[in-house]
């Protein structure tokens, strides 16, 4: 515990930067739904056969994983907190709705009668005895609603938004329980604050009719005192969600962005993504927006093309099978130069000069696994597949020039195979749960848990040389971003950039930390 308390002491401040973000994000969210939610359940609670409708669409909207939602938004809404809390509020509508309907539909048809009876219309029927005998209900609707938001919006992080999801993904992607733990942690913090004064609201609203049975005096007293209370909680909310905004807002003000660089969701692209913010903004006099742990493939590729961001960093094999859909191809040239001509000719985005490194595609075992079965080759594999587990991550599983077609080029048999994203898989490997991996060979985790990289020897996997991308119009106005970038990846050997991974994911140091310290060495930056 000692060294949690330590990490969380040593990166307050970033922690901090994120808890705000997360506040902000789910305030806006649960708000929203509320002004949404509430009206749409009232409206379905006179309209019955509307109600199936609604009530049946929120449910469908429940039923669908919420990174696939994030994936749909994303070419609607780009990247950011845009996308982050539509979904949240999509999720949070149901409880929200289905509480409204069901609190005005419960009440007593006598007392609507009653209420008719003594001349109220409609609307004053509604405004001054259904909804008032309903806020119990509606307010824990809301209360669930805003309790689930805070998680759900860790998923922000997948969508360049920030908040403590950032953090979480981040540890878990570089096997830092720390890292884990300082988002988590006050993640939950949170959600029992959101929860607690959520359920101070409730009591606040119940009328004091519903209240259990006390003497006159007692209930007003004690609805009195709730009042006074409300009031001051519900006054230092709006002043705390008004201050977050300010400060929110004085840093927009202050960023005036001028270039969007993004990054896929593993450390590699953590730390290219932070050089190429930090070189840019060394060299130029532009800013940066830094939109990191973006997701797989197409989620960051679909970010450039709808106008999102303006740089990321791609790799040669995957842009010519994932993207392009052409078939694997070992001949390196040919796949620059066709990645090159098509991302220009059908994207407008151009593809600069091959970085050194080619971070290509290898599968890996655990040592004792090699030496058991005398593993050397992917061929060598071959032959005792059938008695091992595969535990490779989604993407690799389902990409053509990734498992599908490396099983058939060496007719691997696997006993089974497992989706299992990012560095959770090396875990299972070294628990003997899996036996062979899927990895990059500048992986830093291949050198911490002493791995056994297998020979591609029948040169299945295309080159994956690392290729900035950028936006046409982006470089048309800062020409010089292409010398600057250049410059960079001549730097960059499959070496080094296992050294900088494992800084990372076995250091366990940040990626911005690590990234500044080679720019500083290398005297690609000044101090």
């Amino acid at each position: 515990m000692s060294g949690y308390f330590q990490y969380m002491i040593n990166n307050s401040q970033e922690i901090f930067f994120y808890l705000l973000q997360h506040v902000q994000m789910t305030c806006i969210a649960v708000v929203m739904s509320v002004v949404i939610g509430v009206p749409l359940g009232i409206l379905v609670s006179y309209y019955i056969k509307l109600s199936k409708l609604v009530i049946g669409f929120v449910n469908v909207v429940q039923a669908i994983p919420s990174v696939a939602m994030l994936g749909f938004a994303i070419p609607f809404l780009g990247i950011g907190i845009k996308p982050a809390i539509v979904m949240v509020i999509l999720y949070s509508l149901l409880p929200i709705v289905k509480n409204t309907f069901i609190g005005i539909q419960n009440i007593s048809p006598e007392i609507i009668e009653v209420a008719e009876g003594i001349g109220l219309t409609k609307k004053q029927t509604l405004q001054k005895v259904q909804i008032p005998l309903a806020l119990p209900v509606i307010m824990s609707g809301v209360r669930i609603s805003a309790v689930t938001a805070v998680g759900l919006m860790t998923i922000a992080a997948f969508v360049g938004a920030g908040g403590l999801g950032y953090l979480v993904f981040s540890g878990i992607r570089t096997v830092n329980n720390y890292q884990v733990l300082a988002g988590a942690v006050p993640a939950c913090f949170l959600a029992l604050c959101v929860d607690w004064l959520v359920g101070l609201v409730e009591k606040l609203v119940t009328p004091a009719s519903l209240k259990r049975s006390r003497s006159k005096n007692e209930i007003n007293k004690k609805h009195n005192k709730r009042q006074i209370r409300g009031i001051i909680i519900f006054t230092c909310c709006c002043i705390i969600i008004l201050l977050i905004s300010s400060l929110a807002g004085l840093n927009a003000g202050k960023s005036n962005l001028s270039i969007r660089v993004g990054a896929k969701d593993f450390t590699e692209q953590f730390i290219i993504g932070n050089m190429i913010a930090d070189i840019i903004e060394d060299r130029t006099n532009l800013t940066v927006s830094r939109n990191f742990n973006m997701g797989g493939t197409q989620a960051v590729f679909n970010a450039i093309i709808s106008d999102n961001l303006d740089i990321y960093v791609e790799y040669t094999g995957t842009a010519y099978v994932e993207i392009l859909k052409y078939p694997p191809s070992s001949n390196h040239e040919l796949v620059y130069q066709t990645v090159k001509k098509d991302f220009k000719d059908k994207y407008n985005i151009d593809v600069l000069n091959q970085w050194k490194f080619n971070d290509t595609y290898t599968l890996a075992v655990r040592r004792e696994t090699a030496e058991k079965y005398n593993l050397v080759t992917i061929s060598d594999l071959a032959k005792v597949s059938e008695h091992l587990i595969a535990g490779t991550t989604l993407e690799f599983l389902n990409r053509d020039d990734c498992m599908p077609g490396l099983k058939k080029m060496y007719n691997l048999h696997f006993a089974k195979e497992v989706g299992i994203d990012g560095s959770p898989r090396y875990i299972a490997l070294v628990n003997h749960e899996t036996d062979v991996v899927d990895a990059f060979s500048t992986d830093g985790l291949l050198k911490k848990f002493d791995l056994v990289v297998l020979k591609d020897d029948k040169n299945y996997f295309p080159p994956y040389y690392a290729i900035p991308l950028v936006r046409n119009e982006t470089l048309k106005a800062n020409p010089q971003l292409e010398a600057i970038l250049d410059e960079l990846g001549d730097k960059l050997t499959n070496e080094v950039m296992m050294d900088l991974n494992y800084q990372v994911d076995v250091e366990h140091k940040r990626p911005e930390d690590v990234a500044r310290s080679f720019l500083l060495e290398r005297n690609l930056i000044q101090k």
